[in-house]
């Protein structure tokens, strides 16, 4: 509270402020939690989660230290705030807290060796004069093994900042692939009224509809025509507020396509290719790439856009 001049650390998070934008990582609080676990001479990994993985409460490998399993599923979650792109597998392996396993204890220290080999990677937030809102849901369809409930993805965007995701299991199962990604939907319909409404207490209102993204064009006509009120009785009413919103303008629904999706990496396990292109894209990036983009966009900040960071990060 009595510290001067720009921020640099705040509760494990470590604040670089460029002329360009911000970079906002855990770094330190990765190597320390690396050691703190005896994981810091592991081999790093591509990714966090591997696509074949399928966990199950019913596998038959020995129990392992509960106390142990859950002060990693901690540390991890704390990480999040920095690192979306683990949010899937963290969201994947805590399911089974109650009881963990020697399988769930290796899907943890798979994330932990692909944090390994990402120690610099953080949050970067472009400077940027747009402060739209925008949001990308996705869901996979009957993704747990063991119940045959759907994993729900989120992402939040202001301008072109990430400012909020999240990676659940949903509380219903669905039928249809068009029916998890519209509960999808409907659920942070109301997450995003009310970003809206924050967003007019500090004097940035906007009375254009905000845009959500979604990949799946039936679940998209379920939001937009009443006519398919028949055929989703099923549905629990509080999905159908969605509708409501459409049809007073607060939302709009757009069909974006599936390779484009940010939030595939929030629902399921993705190839390595498809991983980095989907995190680079939500603006997890080294510490590496943010010293090439200051040396390469330095004096241009008045040409310099989301799309050209990423161009010269491909580069």
């Amino acid at each position: 509270m009595l510290m001067t001049g720009e921020l640099s650390h705040f509760f494990g998070l470590q604040v670089s402020q460029t002329r360009v934008g911000l970079f906002i990582s855990q770094a330190k609080y990765l190597k320390d939690m690396l050691k703190r676990y005896g994981m810091e001479d592991c081999a790093p990994m591509s990714t966090p989660m591997s696509t074949n993985c399928k966990l199950s409460k019913n596998d038959d490998s020995p129990l392992v230290d509960a106390t142990h399993y859950r002060s990693i599923i901690g540390a991890l979650l704390y990480l999040t705030a920095t690192r979306p792109d683990i949010m899937q597998a963290i969201g994947m392996v805590e399911r089974f807290q109650s009881a963990p396993k020697q399988s769930r204890l290796l899907a943890i220290k798979r994330i932990l060796r692909y944090l390994k080999g990402t120690p610099d990677f953080g949050l970067w937030y472009l400077k940027s004069s747009t402060l739209t809102v925008a949001a990308y849901t996705d869901a996979d369809w009957a993704g747990s093994v063991d119940d045959r409930k759907s994993t729900s993805g989120n992402a939040f965007f202001l301008g072109d900042c990430l400012v909020s995701w999240l990676s659940k299991k949903q509380t219903s199962i669905s039928l249809s692939t068009a029916e998890a990604k519209y509960i999808a939907v409907a659920n942070y319909c109301t997450q995003i009224l009310w970003m809206k409404e924050a967003l007019k207490d500090v004097n940035i209102g906007t009375n254009q509809p905000i845009t959500m993204y979604c990949d799946n064009t039936s679940a998209i006509s379920l939001g937009k025509n009443p006519v398919m009120h028949s055929k989703t009785k099923h549905i629990p009413i509080k999905y159908h507020f969605l509708r409501e919103q459409v049809a007073d303008q607060n939302i709009i629904l757009e069909y974006i396509n599936t390779k484009e999706k940010i939030v595939d990496i929030f629902t399921k396990a993705l190839p390595r290719e498809a991983f980095e292109h989907l995190h680079q894209k939500m603006g997890v990036i080294s510490l590496a790439s943010l010293k090439f983009i200051q040396n390469d966009v330095a004096g241009q900040e008045e040409q310099f856009d989301r799309g050209s960071s990423y161009a010269f990060l491909c580069h």
